[in-house]
């Protein structure tokens, strides 16, 4: 059974931090390059960062250059989003996804940016 699951989110002060993990189980990890998306109330799903199967090669919006960087580990199949100096407009549901032969995607995790 293919599982992506989402954890770390939560609510942070803005200037904050959060780290989000993705487990994958159920399917060939490596093969797969993974993204992050996000989902802001009333907006469309749009992505945030991707990462190669290897993780030689990242690509992030231009919104978040230089604040969240994007990593994996094969070895324990896990992809990775460290976002730095957070702001209001970060506000979202944060998802993870697999692609290769087709797409997997995780169940979501909240990420609010207040004070």
């Amino acid at each position: 059974q293919v599982q992506l699951v989402e954890s770390g989110g939560g609510l942070v002060q803005p200037g904050g931090s959060l780290r989000l993990s993705c487990a994958a189980s159920g399917f060939t990890f490596s093969r797969y390059a993974m993204s992050w998306y996000r989902q802001a109330p009333g907006k469309e799903r749009e992505l945030v960062a991707a990462i190669a199967r290897t993780g030689g090669t990242t690509y992030y919006i231009d919104s978040v250059k230089g604040r969240f960087f994007i990593s994996r580990d094969n070895a324990k199949k896990s992809v990775y989003l460290q976002m730095n100096s957070l702001k209001p407009e970060d506000t979202a549901v944060y998802y993870c996804k697999a692609t290769y032969e087709r797409d997997y995607w995780g169940q979501g995790t909240q990420v609010t940016v207040s004070s």
